[in-house]
């Protein structure tokens, strides 16, 4: 998410097309993220939301007051920073129409890329009275909260999605919807009867974990990292349901700035690769050096990539030893020793 955005969505207030929230006013500002200058007369208290931890550590930063997940309700106005993830925009209008009084405002903006223009028109679908002006390439829009809302909250907000009949998922995460399928490459190579601590770095909403714990129960102990919040809440779940007596741990965790105290005998991951709509593989090899880091002498490193990526150099600069267990047509299963 660029600056524009967070730009286009206060300027409806720094332009005076809308008054801004005053003193005494409470705003909850969903998919925050730092780097925004409230517009003058702006003086509400704003409780911002962004359960990526990366954001969150910035706004923080920033001295901004935010937490993971939703905390209250009864908002004066909402803020909405719409990301490319159409369900969870949507999941944040309808915590945003959940938590205002009714008669508060709500005030939404993003790019094309973003999905924008769908939805406003899908809200204009309910009969909102909703305004909208562009601006830094971008839209914003804004209407206020009907009394009754309960047709848009049923429409937008997202349960849990079951997979494969054992895990639950929800939009916004990492493969919400179904195994990923290099996941499933990596979790057919997964060691059996392994004894030992176990790290699943970028943990997702468990499947790796859980696959590694069913097929070495043995193990000592297995800690999740995972920068997204509530993935790492849903693999707990999962965990919990299929693995209830792994011994598991849970890190909400940017691996790419935050160091790792512990140390490992195996570690397991699919780093994510995209920043934005294109592939980005510095994220992976920042993670690929923490966990040459966080391993013991003589500890395993195991990988699951596009065939593209160039991550055997950063394997080879940081391990004693370093190969490829196999490739599919998509993927790679890489290895390394400390």
């Amino acid at each position: 998410m660029s600056r524009e955005s967070l730009k286009t969505l206060l300027h409806p207030f720094a332009s005076g097309t809308i008054d801004p929230p005053r003193e005494g006013e409470r705003v909850l500002f969903l998919g925050a993220e730092a780097g925004f200058v409230l517009p003058e007369g702006f003086s509400a208290s704003l409780s911002a939301v962004q359960g990526f931890r990366p954001l969150y550590r910035q706004l923080l930063s920033q001295r901004i007051e935010v937490w993971p997940e939703i905390e209250g309700e009864d908002y004066d106005a909402a803020l909405v920073l719409c990301t490319k993830h159409k369900g969870e925009n949507e999941a944040n209008i309808a915590a945003a129409l959940s938590r205002l009084k009714a008669g508060g405002l709500i005030v939404v903006a993003g790019g094309k890329e973003d999905g924008i223009q769908p939805l406003r028109k899908h809200l204009e679908g309910f009969g909102f009275d909703i305004r909208h002006m562009p601006k830094y390439h971008g839209v914003a829009f804004w209407f206020m909260r009907p009394v009754d809302v309960s047709e848009a909250v049923s429409k937008f907000a997202k349960s849990p999605v079951r997979v494969d009949g054992r895990f639950h998922a929800s939009a916004g995460m990492f493969s919400h919807d179904r195994i990923d399928d290099g996941s499933e490459l990596l979790a057919s190579r997964l060691p059996t009867n392994f004894t030992g601590d176990a790290a699943d770095f970028g943990a997702g909403w468990g499947y790796l974990s859980v696959e590694l714990a069913q097929k070495s129960p043995n193990l000592d102990r297995l800690d999740l990292y995972e920068a997204n919040h509530a993935a790492l809440e849903a693999a707990k779940a999962n965990l919990a349901e299929n693995c209830p007596n792994a011994p598991a741990r849970f890190f909400w965790h940017d691996l790419a700035a935050e160091p790792v105290k512990d140390r490992y005998d195996l570690i397991v991951m699919n780093p994510p690769f995209h920043e934005g709509h294109a592939a980005e593989p510095s994220l992976g090899q920042a993670m690929i050096k923490t966990a040459a880091s966080a391993l013991r002498g003589g500890g395993r490193l195991m990988l699951v990539a596009n065939r593209g990526l160039p991550y055997e150099p950063v394997l080879a600069a940081n391990f004693k030893e370093s190969g490829e267990t196999c490739r599919n047509a998509r993927f790679k299963v890489l290895w390394a020793k400390k």
